[in-house]
């Protein structure tokens, strides 16, 4: 087989990758060890950027987003049982950000894909990279026991933190990372939501966010040992220690079945560069940031807009100016991003080895932000996403 850009992995990276090269002409296959049942229902992010948001609007894949998404124009910050109203849009222009599950993106991603003839590979078995430093790298890998061999001009690495594609950077390449002493039980819950924003609360008994999926469906998280064994968290247990850290102002937690659960630890990771002969990384592959600051799908849409962009400049013309600046481009964005995931955790979290006089340092800074304008708009800004240049 023969495409000019071979795309490792199907998640919200790779998939929309592809849909911006086609729209360009150029054309892409994507391969996914997973099955397209996984991905479509695969729960993880749900915080899209204003940017992200005007990218699927301009590309014409947000009409179920603007059907089914819930714009928010701000964000609590809970501490000594008060919320205090981080009102983001005002602060920004009337920029927003918008809950809509990266599960629901996925899927209409792989829906518009799938339309307009793309050729997605799920179920890809003994994914392999070859050959990269050359000007003819190769894809190999096995779909219903059938090897198949991929000859391309490019390969995107989009396959997430534990794909194949990173591993092929050299020796030379940098991995900095920072594990947290902490990690969040997560849950899916068919109950209210606490309230129609979310809520981030910062408790002596450590952080809470009580986010949403919908009007009916709560996306809440705990703050726990990362070593905690899920079998010790019952239900009633979640929902008790969800009701002590964020109830607030006479309002209680609404409960309801558990629909999920689960416990991931904290990380922060970047490899430097994202790039390596003809192989270019993108999303996860590439770097990870606390979900505190809600990044990590909007970094992965960003690195695949400036790739998509370079790729077609390099059709076009045979320039590969923006090739070569992919790395610096994505990067500049990734540390800024990186900064403020990492100021919003260590903000909110209590961390073990902290005394008295640095928690008092941490609700010293949550009531500057609360209180200071300029503050307060620093933190709209980052969160909405700040305007791609």
């Amino acid at each position: 087989m023969r495409t000019q850009v071979a795309i490792v992995g199907a998640g919200p990276a790779g998939l929309l990758l592809s849909h911006l090269l086609h729209r360009q002409g150029i054309d892409s296959v994507v391969v996914e060890r997973r099955s397209r049942e996984y991905v479509e229902q695969r729960v993880r992010a749900g915080v899209l950027e204003q940017s992200t948001v005007d990218l699927l609007r301009e590309i014409g894949l947000a009409d179920r987003l603007d059907r089914e998404g819930l714009p928010h124009h701000g964000i609590a910050l809970l501490f000594d049982g008060v919320a205090h109203r981080i009102p983001m849009s005002d602060l920004t222009g009337g920029r927003a950000i918008t809950v809509y599950g990266q599960q629901h993106v996925v899927r209409d991603l792989t829906e518009a894909r799938l339309a307009t003839g793309g050729q997605v590979y799920f179920e890809a078995d003994d994914v392999t990279v070859l050959d990269v430093t050359s000007s003819t790298p190769r894809v190999r890998f096995t779909v219903e026991g059938r090897s198949t061999e991929l000859e391309c001009d490019i390969v995107a690495g989009c396959d997430g933190f534990h794909g194949v594609t990173r591993g092929l950077l050299p020796a030379s390449a940098r991995f900095l990372e920072r594990e947290y002493p902490f990690g969040w039980l997560g849950i899916l819950a068919a109950a209210p939501p606490v309230d129609d924003e979310l809520i981030y609360a910062y408790h002596e008994r450590g952080f809470a966010l009580a986010s949403l999926r919908s009007p009916t469906i709560s996306r809440l998280y705990l703050q726990v040992d990362p070593t905690e064994d899920l079998a010790e968290w019952p239900d009633q247990r979640i929902w008790d220690e969800l009701g002590t850290r964020i109830g607030h102002d006479g309002r209680s937690v609404n409960e309801g079945p558990i629909l999920e659960k689960s416990i991931v630890p904290m990380r922060s990771f970047v490899c430097e560069p994202m790039r390596h002969g003809r192989l270019f990384l993108a999303g996860d592959a590439a770097h990870i940031v606390p979900p505190t600051g809600a990044k990590g799908l909007n970094l992965a849409v960003h690195d695949v807009h400036v790739l998509a962009a370079a790729l077609s400049h390099w059709y076009a013309t045979g320039s590969e100016t923006g090739l070569d600046e992919y790395s610096t481009t994505c990067l500049n964005r990734v540390w800024r991003v990186q900064h403020f995931s990492w100021w919003m955790t260590s903000m909110l979290h209590r961390f073990p080895q902290h005394d008295a006089f640095q928690q008092q340092l941490q609700r010293a800074q949550l009531e500057y932000v609360v209180s200071s304008p300029a503050a307060a708009t620093s933190l709209a800004e980052n969160y909405v996403g700040l305007p791609w240049s």
